[in-house]
């Protein structure tokens, strides 16, 4: 049995199905892209300015030869969107620690079982994961920017591995958008379009930044973090499997939204609930100005005698709220 072989069926034991290998080597042919991004002024505060350290792996393992790229499925189920409601992918648990732990175990395997050298990565690194996983055949990028696997549509987290075994290349998968303009006709900021993708202005780059112009508060529409309208709308969204993945199962707290405890929560409740999220990672004070935002932007008045907040920047949003509705 090939090394290949040996690592796709050690995935598959865990529960990954979606596999894909590519070669791990500069990605000249990118460089292009990324030189026009930067000219258009569309690179956000998340992304590494350093144009050779998104294209070069070999930054990462020098002696690397293949990448393997892994798509994570967390999609349990597709209800009729709630009036307020976390974008799917932040309802279980933190999925970076989640994608961690399967990534470690693989790596293990391949260092241990097969006595290579690997390392892994889960939104921890430079590199154009999802160009990643297009070259190692576990999708194709959607009009909507995302990957999008056969099983599984775009409800997936990618992780990559870089190891010093030659494995052969995966083919790149065929599929493509076509005529579709669904997400492109549904994107509630026209963040994507035909010409260009702007990540500045995409709803759910918005919920998670720290300074919010006002002219979006009316376009939150019941997100508390995230968007996915581009995804409700995809048709390659329709007929896919749902997650076998546990770890990834949403909280029941996630499906069920309490608002007033969202509006008012404290550190502890934070801790206990949200924080085990991967809408956790930019704190409390984003997440309690969400609410207030959906909340004020409804019609739904906080008093100062039943609003709380510890926090000088959530008060600031709660009065330029108030002020934005007498407008």
């Amino acid at each position: 049995m090939s090394k290949k072989s040996e690592i796709i069926d050690f995935c598959n034991e865990l529960g990954l199905s979606e596999v894909g290998f590519c070669k791990c080597q500069i990605f000249d042919e990118s460089q292009t892209f990324f030189k026009k991004r930067k000219e258009l002024n569309l690179e956000n505060e998340f992304e590494e300015e350093n144009i050779y350290k998104r294209i070069n792996p070999k930054l990462y393992m020098e002696e690397g030869k293949t990448i393997m790229s892994i798509a994570f499925p967390y999609l349990f189920n597709k209800k009729v969107k709630e009036e307020l409601y976390f974008s799917l992918y932040t309802r279980g648990r933190d999925y970076h620690k989640v994608v961690s732990e399967y990534l470690s175990k693989v790596c293990n395997f391949i260092e241990e079982g097969l006595g290579g050298k690997a390392i892994y990565f889960v939104d921890s690194n430079a590199l154009p994961e999802r160009y990643i996983a297009l070259k190692s055949g576990v999708g194709f990028v959607g009009k909507n920017n995302m990957i999008i696997n056969k099983r599984y549509g775009s409800y997936t987290f990618l992780g990559e591995i870089i190891m010093d075994l030659d494995i052969k290349p995966d083919e790149l998968v065929t599929g493509k958008c076509g005529k579709c303009e669904k997400c492109l006709n549904a994107c509630p900021t026209k963040s994507i379009s035909e010409k260009k993708c702007d990540p500045n202005v995409c709803l759910s780059y918005i919920t998670q930044k720290k300074h919010i112009d006002e002219e979006y508060f009316h376009k939150f529409k019941g997100r508390l973090f995230g968007c996915d309208t581009c995804q409700d709308v995809c048709p390659f969204n329709r007929i896919i499997d749902y997650s076998n993945l546990e770890e990834l199962r949403p909280f029941e707290f996630m499906d069920k939204i309490n608002i007033n405890e969202l509006a008012n929560i404290d550190n502890l409740i934070f801790k206990a609930k949200y924080a085990l999220t991967s809408s956790g990672w930019r704190g409390k004070n984003i997440i309690q100005r969400n609410a207030i935002i959906n909340l004020l932007t409804n019609k739904e008045i906080i008093s100062m005698d039943n609003f709380r907040t510890n926090s000088t920047y959530v008060e600031e949003y709660y009065h330029r709220l108030l002020k934005y509705n007498k407008l």
